[in-house]
């Protein structure tokens, strides 16, 4: 169904059906893997990286596991790759300790 005037809404349900578990878990996972990437390339940052990287790996994996709709999953994957890119860059600059 389109939304009036031709405007389509940015929706992660896709199939209609409210998913706030799922939609919190991907929103997790894709911010946790843009954080881990961009600091992934500063090397003082690399505390930062590593525990964002490895938390919106392992988070991502559970947020794919229960995902309900094509676009969570979609998302989900963007950020497991963030994360897991970003995971180790940091480890390469320093890793989890300063």
């Amino acid at each position: 169904m389109s939304h009036p005037l031709g405007r389509h809404r940015l929706t992660l349900n896709t199939d209609g059906k409210r998913h706030p578990l799922q939609n919190i878990m991907t929103t997790a996972t894709l911010t946790l893997g843009v954080l881990a990437l961009v600091t992934g390339f500063v090397v003082d940052l690399h505390m930062a990286a590593s525990w964002a990287g490895v938390l919106g790996f392992l988070g991502g994996l559970y947020a794919q596991y229960i995902s309900a709709t094509t676009a969570e999953r979609s998302l989900n994957i963007v950020g497991i790759v963030g994360a897991f890119v970003g995971a180790a860059l940091g480890i390469y600059h320093g890793g989890f300790i300063p």
